[in-house]
Formats: structure tokens, sequence, C-alpha cells
């Protein structure tokens, strides 16, 4: 297994796995033969966490960098938040990428979190679990 590892944990009753797909693909493509891997893992009822291991021996103790959890930092990153973060915390700003993706982001790195909701993903209370989810 080749490192820098990230894993995209996924829950797939709440359909999240095109979206899962799609990070990895930005990833991919901003970070090409730099990332040892990328993941798709399906995951517990509602969760969505993007996690990156630097090393084999974080990989071996479970320490991952938390890039991203969807209930913690709520809803979805942008993409270019996300790879902003992967820079920061994975590669401690030592790879070069687009100039794009320096920029900061006017929208704190969120994928409009209320029009997710509005479509009936999060429940209206402040928890934000998957309502689709509890009903299968």
């Amino acid at each position: 297994m080749s490192f820098p590892k990230i894993d995209v944990l996924f829950c797939t009753k709440c359909k999240w796995n095109l979206r899962a797909a799609w990070y990895a693909q930005e990833l991919l493509q901003t970070f090409d033969d730099k990332l040892g891997q990328v993941a798709l893992v399906p995951a517990e009822t509602g969760e969505f966490k993007i996690l990156a291991y630097e090393t084999k021996q974080d990989y071996i103790d479970d320490k991952a960098v938390t890039l991203w959890d969807r209930k913690v930092d709520g809803g979805f990153p942008d993409s270019k938040f996300l790879k902003q973060r992967a820079k920061q915390l994975v590669f401690r700003d030592s790879v070069k990428v687009g100039a794009h993706i320096e920029r900061v982001t006017a929208t704190q790195g969120l994928v409009s979190e209320d029009s997710t909701a509005r479509n009936g993903q999060y429940s209206s209370d402040n928890s934000k679990q998957c309502t689709e989810c509890q009903d299968n």
C-alpha cells in the first residue's frame, strides 16, 4: 500500500456514492502521483468523512488526519477547500498546486448546506442526522 492514503468514507443508504467518487477524482486530479492511494469506503449510516494517513505507521496505528467530517464541519466541502486542506494537512504545504486552489474561498468551504437541507437529506435540527437513512 502506498502513502499518503486518503479514505473517503460515505453512507451508501444516503446515496453519496457518486459524491464520494467525485471527491476522490478531484483529489487524484490535483495531487496525481503525489498521492499513494485514494479509497472509497462504505461507512455507517449518515456518515461522510474524508480521512488521510501520511504514513503506513499512521494507518497501522489508526492515526488519521480528518480532512472533512460532515457532522462536525457541516455539509460537504467545496472541492477547492478540500484540496486546500489536503495540501496543508497532508503535504504540509510542500506541493505546488494550481493558483486557483491557493485563493481563499468566500464560502468558507461549504457546498450549499442549505440547499442540501431543503432537498430532505438532513433533518432540521442541529444534529445534522440523515433522515433519509433513518427511514430505511
